[in-house]
């Protein structure tokens, strides 16, 4: 009896495979998260939140849609939002009046500007979720660059002084983790030291070792307020978005200087640098999800062209996939809310 052509498809099929059908493995709910490679948790988030002066109610960013500038009372709902939800870290940005910016950014070192003062709240009200600051000039300075400036160039060494005594006034207020976000050459080095000569030994450094000159932070920018200040552009410290071999440079600089980790910044259009990071430091490396990408995807979901959730999972995991030990993005609590933090 000759077999039928469905027959002859079925054995032609067995005999290429092997007899392996892949899709026994995908045809279930249960048997996809069985054998699923990459799990992302409320664990892996970090939540980025802008704090601003006054009290009151949360203070839309237009081009961030469903993310607000918070008054420090906020930021400590916010921040037991996260502990209720599980997410280890809030990062606290500042959006300074531009009345106290000036050419030094002198507002930076202040142990009683808003940072600091979001700090001290978080910390009291709810201890076990860590913060983390940015050591940056950008939001405190009048002309809207990460460190001083000397006509049109930027100032290193000078620079570098002031991040260091930054570091300081916001470990004391009560940081856990100092983000150098400055891309300013040996500021980890500065920092450590400023840091441990303090008595702040066991305050962590996260270096956002790879962060590019980039088209994706227009929005945080926004909310900052620094996009309107801004003379020129920050191509002459942070890094050239066509490099690779560099940002392993940067990085393992960071980490001869004191880093206890890495970061990469912007994340999706850099998952080649993520990974290589990974793979040849094997180091805790992160990756921010910036604010143009979250922009992007909330204005493609408001438009009804993306399934908003689906595509944020879709592209967190991506981050995981990568290799990155965690996230720092705004979708933040509603990713949280709907995962399952394992024990």
């Amino acid at each position: 009896m000759s077999e039928t052509g469905l027959q002859a498809v079925t054995r032609r099929i067995d005999e290429a495979t092997g007899g392996a059908r892949m899709r026994r493995l995908r045809q279930a709910d249960w048997s996809r998260r069985l054998v699923r490679e990459t799990q992302l948790t409320a664990n892996d988030l970090i939540w980025p939140i802008f704090v601003r002066d006054g009290d009151g109610e949360p203070e839309p960013v237009a081009s961030m849609p469903g993310v607000s500038r918070l008054s420090v009372a906020g930021c400590v709902d916010a921040a037991r939002e996260a502990a209720d939800l599980g997410i280890p870290v809030v990062a606290i940005f500042p959006y300074t009046d531009p009345a106290l910016r000036d050419e030094r950014g002198s507002q930076a070192v202040n142990p009683d500007n808003l940072v600091c003062r979001a700090t001290r709240a978080i910390k009291k009200a709810a201890p076990n979720v860590g913060v983390m600051c940015d050591a940056a000039l950008d939001p405190y300075t009048s002309h809207g660059h990460d460190g001083v400036m000397d006509g049109e160039r930027i100032l290193n060494d000078e620079s570098v002084e002031i991040l260091a005594k930054q570091s300081v006034v916001q470990a004391e207020a009560g940081a856990d983790i100092i983000g150098p976000s400055d891309m300013m050459d040996g500021r980890v080095a500065c920092i450590r030291e400023a840091l441990d000569a303090h008595g702040l030994r066991d305050t962590m450094i996260m270096a956002y070792s790879a962060k590019y000159a980039s088209a994706f932070y227009g929005p945080f920018r926004d909310a900052v307020g620094s996009n309107a200040l801004l003379r020129g552009d920050k191509r002459t410290y942070q890094m050239d978005f066509a490099n690779s071999d560099e940002a392993l440079r940067e990085a393992a600089q960071d980490l001869a200087e004191g880093a206890d980790m890495i970061m990469v910044k912007p994340g999706l259009p850099y998952l080649d640098v993520l990974a290589r990071l990974v793979r040849e430091l094997q180091i805790p490396t992160f990756a921010y999800q910036t604010s143009g990408e979250y922009s992007m995807m909330m204005a493609a979901t408001q438009n009804g062209w993306l399934d908003g959730p689906k595509a944020t999972m879709e592209v967190l995991t991506a981050y995981k996939r990568a290799g990155a030990s965690g996230i720092l993005t705004y979708f933040a609590p509603q990713v949280a809310s709907g995962l399952k933090t394992p024990l």
